[in-house]
């Protein structure tokens, strides 16, 4: 009789277990009551009244669509959004697959005549295809810059020169608001220096991207958001910051959206004056050996040696807007039109001091070169975008058009002991167009079709113009050798569909094809030359997801990837960065071609959080730049040097293997620590033109460490710590740069302001050492763009509130947005 009631009482509680752990699947939509508009990151809670806590919950996307895996079990399900009045349904008994319908929340007037403190955002969330962290909460790079931002996201680090890389590799793409964008400029590098940081909402990482994203860039995408807000009424901030070097700066974002929610109008503006100071040294050792045909040395002249220094005074002045106007046509339909616009005006002027030494390395001679540059880079830009809900949910139609207007001038005239003796002229214009389409149907409540075209079309024109003082004339005379023109093209037409679906509650998945065809020509006037390059490829994307419960899950992805060698990299002409060195583009160059695989593992452990990834990359023909001794003879001060020549080439294949994971710890709302380490190994496989092998194996590895602390009067503090690990090349041996950033923050005016102080480069160590060997010289050379730079900012907010809304519980919905 026991071992029966024991089996009886066994059973039941195996029952309740069973039924304990069932899910079912609970969807509905969130829309604003006026406008009819969907609702996104709409928060969805479902609270249990017999363990008196939130046992789970979610968030909208951009249809306002939820989908939330709930335990079978009665509920009280609360929907809010914020300075919108909450509602719930009490008692809500969910034992299996439910559609709980459409919420329509109505603005709390109230909330918006108020500054609401609502729980800060997390600062990462993970999605399908990619991670986005949100940047607001970042102190040290108030007053600062879009490239100061991107140097603080995990996975990415941006060198001394300014580029960017993501995991180690230069080639990413960037885009704004998810398009190819003239903000970025010309030159993305100094674009991204005067960009304010304020402008910025979140970065999206994307190591593997789908297939609605561009090809291009085989490292992966870094998409930057723009701050625009969705709140009624009139509510924006201000910013103002004054440094040393000397800068000052001053940007502001605006909204007002009208009461009945048709309208909402957008502006950013921003003004900044930066003085950059940097420094750069080298020491060249010269063998000046000569040999004959078969490699038999004839000559062996005694060495030389070079030892040239620079110092920069740049100032850094640009004017920066985007004016846009958002229109909700019908209650299911919008139209965006906006236009942005950027001024930069640059002056860079550089002293370059060359001396020469005998083989004894005694003083022979010193030569002064002085070459003051001014620039000029503007942009205009239009863009409009219409999208279009369907009656079935999720079902969506988006078009987007886009027109550019780029051009950068350059000019220059170098004076050689206080003489001017050489100007020099490089003048680049460029237009671009973008057209896009793209289509989203739902399929049932957990699947997913997709499909859209994007056209690119960039024509850029560069004219680089060389002038030497005539002695006898005094006047002074174009360079015909070095002059040149050229006329850039490439039109890129892609077309992609994707199916992404979710398998019960723990799988989802999302296969693409990508097409793109492109045609590249390059005209040259000045040498009569003309090419075309026409290629088609496709681009396979895979992107995979289980959930081993709400707080673990793992992740593979699979891209094919394309890098296409920009106009500078093509031009055969020579342009000189001294004396003694020229760069000279390589018009066989052809594109790289790249397989990526990356493995994602996300464990949170109360408040720890754990994000690793493992990645394999395999190139074909990528770009590798060499140096090389011409033999061609240069006279300075009466001593001869040969030009060192600078190129790039198409070596044979390249493989990447790579580890990171980035660890997060939230003690309190007083205290959290953010770690990010980056391990990878690249080889490369390849022999130059000269013959010189160029295979390498180099592992390097970067390391960075975030640390925020709230002080006694709520002052907080953060610490930003960073290492770039030795590398090396077949030609160049890099040191190890270690570099930190401080700031401290304090809330004034009743949490209606913000006072900032933050200091850059801290111990003044962000230098680049570096050693060169070849077979003809070997050299030592330091780098430094950026001196240490310290930045007092102030931030007023009036109806806007000074912290986000929390997005969902922690969970990892599936997304399928590109």
């Amino acid at each position: 009789m026991n071992k029966f009631l024991l089996s009886i009482l066994f059973t039941i509680i195996s029952f309740a277990t069973i039924q304990a752990q069932k899910e079912v699947t609970i969807t509905g939509k969130v829309l604003e009551k006026i406008t009819g508009q969907p609702l996104e990151y709409a928060t969805v809670a479902f609270f249990s009244q017999a363990e008196n806590r939130i046992v789970t919950g979610g968030i909208t996307d951009q249809s306002g669509y939820f989908s939330i895996p709930v335990p079978v079990g009665t509920y009280d399900v609360s929907i809010e959004f914020i300075s919108f009045i909450k509602q719930t349904l009490p008692n809500q008994n969910l034992n299996s697959d439910k559609n709980i319908g459409n919420f329509s929340l109505e603005a709390d007037t109230q909330a918006l005549d108020e500054v609401n403190i609502i729980a800060e955002k997390t600062s990462v969330e993970i999605k399908l295809d990619k991670k986005i962290y949100n940047v607001g909460k970042d102190l040290t790079v108030r007053g600062g810059t879009v490239s100061d931002v991107l140097d603080n996201i995990p996975s990415v680090s941006v060198d001394v020169e300014g580029n960017v890389a993501l995991r180690g590799n230069e080639n990413v793409r960037i885009l704004i608001n998810g398009k190819p964008s003239g903000l970025v400029g010309l030159n993305s590098t100094d674009a991204l220096r005067q960009l304010p940081a304020e402008s910025i909402e979140r970065v999206e990482v994307i190591t593997s991207p789908s297939a609605r994203y561009d090809a291009e860039g085989t490292a992966g995408i870094l998409n930057i958001i723009l701050r625009r807000s969705k709140l009624q009424g009139l509510n924006g901030a201000v910013t103002t910051s004054i440094g040393y070097p000397k800068s000052a700066g001053i940007s502001g974002n605006i909204n007002y959206r009208t009461g009945d929610g048709d309208l909402n109008i957008f502006n950013t503006t921003s003004y900044n004056y930066r003085e950059v100071p940097g420094n750069s040294s080298s020491y060249t050792q010269y063998f000046n050996k000569e040999y004959d045909d078969n490699g038999n040395l004839i000559v062996d002249n005694p060495d030389s040696y070079l030892d040239e220094t620079n110092d920069y005074d740049r100032v850094r002045k640009g004017l920066s807007t985007n004016f846009g106007l958002e229109w909700y046509v019908t209650d299911s339909a919008s139209l965006i039109g906006s236009i942005s616009y950027r001024n930069g005006d640059n002056e860079s002027n550089t002293t370059n001091t060359l001396i020469q030494l005998d083989e004894n390395q005694q003083f022979v001679s010193q030569n002064n070169r002085f070459d003051p540059e001014e620039e000029t880079d503007k942009v205009i830009q239009y863009s409009l975008n219409f999208t279009k809900d369907f009656d079935t949910s999720g079902e969506k139609l988006t078009m987007d058009f886009q027109y550019e207007d780029n051009s950068e001038d350059e000019y220059s005239g170098v004076l050689l002991e206080g003489i001017n003796t050489e100007n020099v002229a490089t003048l680049e214009d460029q237009t671009r167009i973008l057209l896009q389409a793209d289509y989203v149907l739902p399929i049932g409540e957990k699947s997913q079709f997709e499909l859209g075209y994007r056209g690119n079309f960039n024509d850029q024109d560069t004219d680089y113009t060389i002038e030497f003082l005539d002695e006898n004339t005094g006047q002074f005379v174009v360079n015909d050798s070095l002059s040149n023109f050229l006329n850039y093209r490439e039109y890129i037409n892609a077309a992609y569909t994707q199916f992404g679906s979710k398998v019960g509650s723990k799988f989802s998945y999302l296969l693409g094809l990508r097409l793109e065809s492109t045609r590249i020509t390059v005209d040259q006037p000045t040498s009569g030359d003309y090419s075309k390059n026409d290629y088609t490829g496709l681009f396979p994307t895979v992107n995979l997801s289980y959930e081993l419960s709400e707080d673990e899950n793992i992740t593979l992805g699979y891209s094919r990837r394309i890098q296409r060698p920009r106009s500078y990299f093509i031009n055969p002409f020579p342009s000189r960065s001294s004396i003694t060195s020229v760069f000279r583009g390589n018009p066989e160059l052809a594109p790289s071609y790249s397989g990526l695989f990356d493995l994602g593992y996300y464990k949170k452990f109360g408040k720890v959080s754990l994000n690793t990834s493992a990645y394999f990359q395999h190139a074909t023909d990528v770009f590798s730049f060499i140096s090389f001794d011409t033999g061609i003879p240069v006279t300075v001060n009466g001593q001869e040097f040969t030009i060192i020549e600078r190129t790039p080439i198409n070596l044979a294949e390249e493989d990447r293997y790579g580890f990171e994971f980035t660890v997060g710890y939230n003690h309190s709302r007083k205290w959290n620590i953010n770690a990010n380490f980056n391990i990878f190994k690249q080889s490369l496989t390849g022999t130059a033109p000269n013959g010189l092998s160029l295979d390498n194996d180099n592992t390097s590895w970067f390391a960075r460490l975030n640390n925020k602390y709230t002080l006694p009067g709520q002052i907080e503090w953060q610490t930003s710590l960073s290492y770039r690990g030795p590398s090396e090349d077949a030609q160049n041996k890099r040191e190890g740069i270690f570099s930190t950033n401080m700031a401290f923050s304090k809330d004034v005016f009743n949490e209606n302001a913000s006072l900032a102080l933050n200091v850059s480069d801290l111990l003044n160590s962000r230098k680049r050492k570096m050693d060169t060997t070849t077979p003809t010289y070997t050299g030592t050379s330091e780098f430094q763009w950026r001196e240490r730079s310290i930045t007092l900012s102030f931030t007023y907010r009036f109806n806007q509130q000074k912290k986000r809304q929390q997005r969902g519980y922690g969970g990892d919905d599936m997304d399928f947005e590109g």
